[in-house]
């Protein structure tokens, strides 16, 4: 019976297919040939063009076809240099020579990483684990590699706990160009104020000259870092760690005010607050109806908690408004009398934190535009870490989070 068949290009460059064929187990084999007649000596590196015969026959593993696995065999050529007395074996674009892998299945397989753990690219492709990740470690970069980059414009810097509530943080260093795309710049080993004075010096004179912002969080070894090292760029805490600050003093005062009402209420009264911490911690233009309904028998038996869930909810309100740093500043100085007013204490260490950074915190109104960034990485980095459990290795953190970060980009084609 006559079978319909399609003819798909290889599209790899320089080379021509001498045969294709189905083996028992159903995978395509695809046997070709190098086109190029030269190659560079390995001892001169003199373009060297005598041929000298092939080495071994190489297979190697290669993009997948209609769901069967293929392949890749070719026997690569050797080249004799009359200037050295010794032969090379002639290298192509398409494979590394320490891999079984064709270099457009590296790329996929890349790919699949986006994301994704070893384990679950190793169990789609059929790999072995150290083949995947061989894969990463040859292909991805360990550290930020600075000739890539023209400006840098906002530098960003937070850290992360590799284990929950061991306190052995990493320090995670970003930039947001001036197209607008993250890009990962370093993985340093502790939050010390040295460690981050080191990064900092590593950063090329012309790329330091084009950070104009630097966001960071409340820890006096980042501001001091960047403040002697990053002098002419402004320094601005970010949103993110502000507004949990004066989000944790209400949620601080809505734990003792639940206690005390779990001992006042009856029984049935204080069943309808379940739900309270979510609803409270909810923007308002996000509630539920019923979450709507917890809220109101709450505030009823809690004024207290009412008052500063407004203030909470006035003081997001102005760091929402698109407006300078001047109306900013005098906005939330306003604000700050109405907690005075208010009566209420479980501001107070939020409202010291706020005027020790007062200029930091305020500079968010004059680049607020960049300062976001931070937070969204930070979800990133969460989830990578509940996603690859156990990475703590320095190097594979750097890799991993610059793979989901650029690996679309880079291999997506």
């Amino acid at each position: 019976m006559h079978k319909s068949q399609i003819s798909i290009p290889l599209e790899i460059p320089d080379v021509k297919v001498l045969k294709s064929e189905i083996n028992p187990t159903g995978e395509f084999v695809i046997t070709i040939e190098s086109t190029k007649a030269e190659t560079r000596c390995h001892r001169c590196g003199r373009e060297i063009r005598k041929f000298h015969g092939y080495d071994e026959w190489v297979t190697l593993r290669y993009l997948p076809v209609f769901k069967r696995n293929s392949y890749l065999r070719y026997r690569p050529k050797r080249y004799y240099c009359r200037d050295c007395d010794a032969t090379t074996t002639q290298k192509v674009e398409w494979h590394n020579p320490n891999s079984p892998l064709a270099q457009d299945y590296e790329d996929h397989v890349l790919f699949q990483l986006v994301n994704a753990t070893i384990e679950d690219v190793r169990i789609k492709e059929n790999l072995s684990y150290d083949l995947v990740l061989g894969v990463l470690e040859r292909r991805i970069a360990s550290e930020v590699d600075w000739g890539q980059y023209d400006d840098l414009e906002v530098l960003g810097l937070d850290e992360i706990a590799l284990k929950k509530g061991h306190g052995n943080f990493v320090v995670i260093v970003t930039a947001r160009l001036k197209d607008g795309r993250l890009v990962l710049l370093g993985v340093l080993e502790n939050r010390e104020k040295d460690t981050v004075i080191a990064f900092l010096r590593t950063i090329p004179n012309r790329l330091l000259k084009t950070i104009h912002t630097v966001c960071s969080d409340m820890y006096e070894g980042f501001t001091e870092a960047v403040r002697e090292e990053v002098k002419s760029a402004q320094l601005v805490i970010d949103r993110f760690h502000v507004t949990r600050k004066y989000r944790d003093a209400v949620d601080g005062l809505r734990k003792l005010e639940l206690k005390r009402l779990k001992q006042e209420l009856s029984e049935p009264d204080y069943a309808q607050l379940k739900g309270a911490m979510w609803a409270l911690r909810k923007k308002p233009a996000d509630l539920e109806p019923d979450e709507h309904k917890v809220l109101r028998s709450l505030f009823a038996s809690s004024p207290k908690l009412k008052a500063a869930y407004t203030l909470q909810n006035q003081l997001t309100a102005i760091f929402n408004e698109n407006i300078s740093q001047l109306a900013g500043k005098k906005k939330i100085r306003a604000w700050m009398k109405r907690v005075a007013k208010s009566g209420l204490t479980c501001f107070d260490d939020f409202l010291k934190t706020l005027t020790q950074w007062w200029e930091e915190i305020t500079n968010f109104f004059t680049q607020r535009a960049n300062s976001g960034f931070v937070e969204g990485f930070n979800n990133k980095i969460k989830v990578l870490k509940r996603r690859c459990y156990g990475l703590y290795n320095l190097k594979h953190i750097f890799q991993r989070i610059f793979l989901d970060l650029e690996g679309y980009r880079l291999f997506a084609g």
